[in-house]
């Protein structure tokens, strides 16, 4: 069964192949750096940017921009977005990635309607496509709890932090498929669907900061907004699941 299958069946998002997002990893001043690790928290920090599959794994990782740098232009300068853009991914047809506000909108990305004044359906559609991306913040809070070097700052300079964190990522990859006792119980996000309510998992008491707050690419396109127009349809019509309204008000 492939990934965009599975997330269908899991996560009710017909054509997602992935959820991205980004992460901050904190470590210790390195010498003679300047400002250029400082990230708006004012924290000294390189960049994690993941793609995650259905099932809390990564399949592709970029590591190593400097803090200051917001999800954008990490995101705009990443093999993933020139392997989108250019093709060479060989996305399969009505297939995205989903992510949040921060990330261009593309008829292969699906973020968001942005404002507070939405109706119904475009509430749903944010809510369905919240559901799906909430994956990846997972993803990072699962990878920091059992891995504590993500607790605080890493000693350690950015090379071998980079290093670190793709071995981390690798073997997290590696024990989500054969360790049945590596995803405790609590630790990721669960829904509520009686109650529309989401539970926050324990992992979000840990201290790896995302990319909130850090800027929003407002640039969409005529492909992408259509797209997200279309979802909103199917998600307000043939492809609504019971619980979604409960979780808008």
């Amino acid at each position: 069964m492939d990934i965009k299958t599975r997330f269908q069946l899991k996560w009710n998002f017909p054509g997602c192949i992935g959820a991205i997002d980004g992460k901050h990893i904190n470590l210790r001043a390195p010498a003679c750096s300047g400002s250029e690790f400082y990230n708006n928290k004012k924290t000294i920090s390189i960049v994690l940017l993941a793609c995650v599959d259905d099932d809390y794994s990564f399949t592709y990782i970029d590591i190593g921009a400097k803090g200051r740098h917001s999800d954008v232009g990490v995101f705009s300068n990443c093999s993933l977005k020139r392997a989108i853009d250019d093709g060479s991914l060989n996305i399969p047809a009505e297939s995205v990635i989903v992510a949040d506000a921060a990330f261009p909108l593309q008829s292969n990305i699906m973020k968001p309607y942005p404002g507070n004044n939405l109706t119904t359906r475009q509430k749903i559609f944010n809510y369905r496509v919240s559901r799906a991306r909430r994956i990846v913040e997972n993803a990072f809070g699962i990878l920091a709890s059992r891995f504590r070097i993500f607790e605080k700052p890493i000693a350690n300079n950015v090379k071998d932090t980079i290093k670190i964190t793709r071995t981390s990522c690798a073997l997290h990859n590696w024990l989500r498929k054969n360790d049945p006792n590596y995803l405790e119980p609590g630790l990721a996000d669960y829904e509520d669907i009686s109650t529309g309510r989401t539970i926050n998992g324990s992992w979000r008491q840990v201290p790896l900061r995302n990319f909130e707050n850090m800027g929003e690419d407002n640039t969409l396109t005529e492909n992408g907004t259509t797209v997200r127009d279309r979802f909103a349809d199917y998600f307000s019509s043939e492809g609504a699941v019971p619980w979604q309204t409960r979780f808008i008000h």
